[in-house]
């Protein structure tokens, strides 16, 4: 049987990590929120991780989504961070408080409509596919400008900043170009000032780069086997 991974440490050394990339580029470390990337974790690592202080889990799919926020019941913010199908949009909007992967316009609409069945305007990130990889979803950023156009005119939609994940490298140094591209988009399109928009983040970085990604700027960083261990088969 595997050894338990001890989350309550791996918090603390995120967290101690977070913190000192922060501080290498001059940032105050409370900018940076780390999300838990929990696709497939047991619940009861997610309930070790916000007992050490964790507040915001990302979830891949809704169907597994449902069924821990209902298991869990505890004071987190959920997030989702996977592909998701227009279809799925009235689910997605009951469940999570950001969403970051919208990335086609009709995916925009269907979320539109279903928080103006409910009454809510839900906050999503803008997804970007920097290293046009046809395996990743995400807007290529030629289309960046229109499809931001597209969401801030849909009055139960808020746009709140953009997220990416570049192609991978063993060498974290070798993404960083990658992440400060999609910063200089954020505040490119910031300062169109479009009503609709507040571009305040930038969801960046995972386990093998996340430090890089802080001193790039990254405001949400989404981790999870450097918090919660291996995932089980």
């Amino acid at each position: 049987m595997a050894e338990l991974p001890d989350i309550a440490a791996n918090y603390r050394r995120l967290r101690e990590a977070i913190a000192a990339a922060a501080q290498r580029v001059g940032r105050d470390p409370a900018e940076v929120r780390l999300v838990g990337a929990s696709k497939t974790v047991p619940v009861d690592r997610l309930r070790s991780a916000v007992a050490a202080g964790l507040t915001i889990l990302g979830e891949n799919y809704l169907q597994e989504a449902r069924e821990k926020i209902a298991a869990l019941d505890l004071p987190v913010s959920w997030h989702f961070i996977g592909h998701l199908q227009s279809n799925k949009a009235n689910a997605a909007v009951k469940l999570f408080d950001l969403i970051h992967s919208v990335d086609r316009p009709s995916l925009a609409r269907a979320l539109h409509q279903a928080a103006a069945r409910i009454n809510k305007i839900q906050d999503v990130l803008l997804e970007v596919n920097l290293g046009q990889e046809a395996s990743k979803s995400g807007v290529t950023s030629g289309d960046l400008e229109s499809l931001l156009r597209s969401c801030a005119a849909l009055g139960h939609l808020r746009v709140r900043g953009l997220m990416a994940m570049p192609p991978w490298f063993a060498d974290p140094e070798e993404v960083r170009p990658y992440f400060q591209e999609l910063r200089r988009w954020r505040d490119s399109l910031q300062a169109l000032a479009l009503p609709g928009a507040d571009l305040t983040e930038l969801s960046m970085g995972m386990s093998g780069d996340f430090e890089v990604a802080v001193e790039e700027g990254a405001t949400l960083v989404r981790v999870g086997t450097a918090l919660f261990g291996t995932r089980p088969r």
